[in-house]
């Protein structure tokens, strides 16, 4: 008697619900609510499932803890950064620390920088991951930048580029963690100015 045919694996579907886009966004939107309000200390995954209108076993499956669900939240905030045209250094870095002054109006932004400062310390493990995963990428691209300008040679040789990236990036921080309002358009330019004033070539 002849045997059925083999079926390939992928032929199968898995058991169980398919993933829905619009539970993950709920539940997204849900977790970075809940840290705004109250940090990751009050972040639980009862009153995520609440607010997003989930049973808790919806959130599980997704993520395994709280942590995994508010790094991936976290990633979510971030607003892609503008890709760096290569004409110039001065207008790339402006660009770049532009959108990170656009993001300084949003209340969960806020809570991120504080989880930066000082809440991490009780998270060392989000912490680390967070800046693994979310903040170094985009050093990464500042980085890229002022190397390009060393290059290029609208930088000095001699340039710092961790000190650079520390001073562009920090000034964002500063001024989001010291005033209410979002700095002003032309804050991202002078902030450029002022560093490249020190590093361009003598």
């Amino acid at each position: 008697m002849a045997q059925p045919a083999s079926r390939e694996p992928d032929a199968y579907r898995r058991a169980g619900r398919p993933r829905s886009e619009q539970a993950d966004r709920a539940i997204i939107e849900a977790a970075l609510e809940l840290f705004a309000e109250s940090g990751a200390e009050g972040l639980c995954i009862e009153q995520v499932a609440a607010r997003a209108g989930v049973g808790k076993a919806t959130i599980y499956r997704r993520w395994p803890g709280k942590e995994d669900l508010l790094l991936d939240a976290l990633a979510a905030l971030q607003v892609p950064l503008p890709k760096p045209r290569g004409e110039s250094v001065r207008d790339d870095l402006t660009a770049l620390l532009d959108a990170m002054r656009l993001e300084s109006a949003d209340p969960r932004r806020v809570r991120q920088i504080a989880l930066l400062l000082g809440e991490g310390t009780r998270y060392p493990r989000l912490l680390e991951r967070y800046v693994d995963t979310v903040v170094e990428p985009r050093r990464d691209v500042v980085r890229a930048v002022l190397r390009r300008g060393v290059a290029t040679g609208e930088l000095r040789d001699s340039t710092n580029i961790e000190a650079a990236v520390d001073l562009l990036t920090g000034a964002m921080l500063a001024r989001s963690r010291l005033r209410r309002d979002r700095p002003e358009r032309a804050y991202a330019r002078r902030v450029v100015d002022e560093l490249l004033t020190g590093m361009a070539p003598r």
